[in-house]
């Protein structure tokens, strides 16, 4: 008999980025992995409200209650119980983790994991559901513009290099505002320098195929 996640979930073209996901780290912090708490969990975008669920919560295990729909099929009731695996961090304390409660080709997953993700009926690990990053796909260049973005929010600035250089704000050490500066810049030259070769081999391409040449 198959169990959560049972056969094959995933087509391994979603993107984890694009999934409704649990954090088991956001949900401790909102207090759920108290015994005894229930209440509702919600996703918003942009202020508005995309999605919410119920959980019921506790220590060592967590309860979800929510409703699913697949194509134009009916809306289906969905409970799923999570259990949560607790680890002794180095330095004293512990740190929660879900374990995954797939079962993929009649095989339990029982990974422990910080987050999990709704790419179908369940909440699943990204194994479950084959997931990968956006991140993935990218490139180094890709990567380097994306940290140069996030440095540009960190200082208040807004996303591109035709913005404006986020002046320091305050509060924020002068090294730490000349480090990021260099950082973005850095990130920025290259990705220019990567423009310009990537403009001059579409010319070349070009320039062939119309028998163009100088």
């Amino acid at each position: 008999m198959g169990g959560f996640g049972s056969g094959r979930p995933g087509s391994g073209r979603a993107t984890a980025d694009a999934c409704r996901s649990l954090d088991v780290n956001q949900l401790r912090r909102a207090g759920v992995l108290t015994n005894g708490w229930m209440g509702n969990w919600q996703w918003t975008r942009d202020g508005e409200r995309t999605g919410s669920i119920s959980i019921s919560g506790g220590k060592q295990r967590i309860a979800l209650t929510y409703r699913w729909q697949r194509g134009g099929e009916d809306w289906q009731d969905v409970k799923e119980p999570i259990a949560i695996r607790w680890s002794a961090c180095r330095f004293g304390g512990e740190r929660p983790y879900f374990v995954c409660p797939g079962v993929v080709n009649g095989n339990t997953c029982t990974r422990t994991v910080t987050k999990l993700f709704c790419a179908g009926r369940y909440y699943l690990c990204r194994h479950c559901y084959r997931l990968t990053y956006a991140s993935q796909a990218e490139d180094r260049w890709d990567r380097a513009l994306r940290r140069a973005n996030k440095l540009r929010g960190r200082l208040g600035g807004e996303p591109g290099m035709l913005s404006d250089v986020p002046e320091r704000p305050k509060g924020m050490w002068h090294r730490t505002h000349q480090r990021y500066l260099a950082e973005i810049f850095a990130a920025e030259d290259a990705a220019q320098e990567r423009l310009v070769l990537l403009a001059a081999r579409l010319m070349k391409t070009s320039q062939k195929k119309t028998g163009y040449w100088r």
